[in-house]
């Protein structure tokens, strides 16, 4: 206990500056987990969350039972994966490409560029992207389909290009922001280590190979981790919004996300949004930590070589 106190008293600062955070944590994280309960709930607003009746596993049900809940599964899942692969080999592509710009201006020219579409509102995106695909008066339709003689395709009611259509505006939109932190750590790796790689006459890509990406493995790791335990999560205004909402398009749309907000808004069905959110939870938490485990494995069976 005295050693504890003299701890206490000697990291006394720190420990100050660490309440704030601590406190926010705990009021706005730890203390609404309470809620959890509503998943196990048979909730009715008028006799609260106390109140109302415990249904068990019932809430659970519609993820194994019902078409839709196949659906939105493997959309999340889906979509999030092409996200994390498509991204990262793009952002880190891009960042190596970035750092081989002699000109210092023209670095912080293309950075500004690359990064700007992660500061803009989905809101906004959903609206640039009715500019281009709107039947009537889009882009794509007033421009390059009558360029090539094609007949104006009604993009709001073909699931089909819904897919691709996604997936490119998730990367427009999130490129700048990985691409830094790529960049921000290939400008860490020691230049010795590309100066000898010369001396040896390493050409550029094997100075990529054996010199930038054994330096991003760590970032990739980690990043990577983070976005495995948000899978079963989505950009809930990239399904929502930028498709507008569009009846036939929730095929390709619908994510537990959108499911949950539809649940919550239109069906008023509280026990199961919130059974889909913990579930949400559960599985990335899983995920996370068996990702993380086998990581480490590999990394430990490699340094016995």
């Amino acid at each position: 206990m005295k050693k504890f106190a003299k701890k206490m008293k000697h990291f006394w600062p720190l420990y100050i500056m660490f309440l704030p955070g601590a406190v926010y944590l705990f009021i706005n994280c730890y203390i609404p987990m309470f809620g959890i309960q509503i998943a196990f709930r048979n909730y009715k607003a008028n006799m609260g969350v106390y109140g109302s009746p415990w249904c068990g596993l019932d809430n659970f049900k519609f993820l194994t039972r019902t078409k839709d809940a196949w659906i939105m599964i493997r959309n999340t899942v889906l979509y999030n994966l092409v996200f994390i692969t498509l991204g990262t080999i793009l952002a880190v592509a891009t960042a190596i490409i970035l750092n081989d710009i002699r000109s210092k201006k023209g670095k912080q020219l293309y950075q500004t560029i690359i990064l700007i579409p992660f500061l803009i509102s989905m809101v906004i995106v959903s609206y640039l992207a009715f500019a281009f695909l709107s039947t009537s008066n889009g882009y794509i339709n007033n421009t390059l389909v009558k360029l090539f003689g094609i007949t104006a395709i009604d993009w709001y009611n073909n699931p089909k290009y819904w897919p691709v259509i996604l997936v490119l505006i998730n990367i427009w939109k999130n490129l700048g922001y990985n691409m830094i932190l790529y960049y921000a750590t290939i400008c860490g790796i020691d230049g010795t280590l590309y100066e000898a790689a010369v001396v040896d006459g390493a050409s550029r890509w094997q100075r990529v190979k054996y010199v930038t990406l054994p330096g991003l493995k760590s970032t990739i790791i980690v990043l990577t981790l983070m976005a495995l335990g948000g899978i079963f999560r989505s950009d809930f205004g990239l399904f929502y919004q930028v498709p507008q909402n569009s009846g036939p398009l929730i095929s390709v749309t619908q994510t537990i996300d959108t499911y949950v907000y539809r649940g919550l808004m239109q069906n008023n069905n509280i026990g199961m949004s919130s059974a889909a959110g913990l579930y949400q939870s559960v599985v990335g938490f899983v995920l996370v930590f068996t990702a993380n485990w086998v990581v480490r494995k590999i990394d430990n069976e490699s340094s016995l070589f």
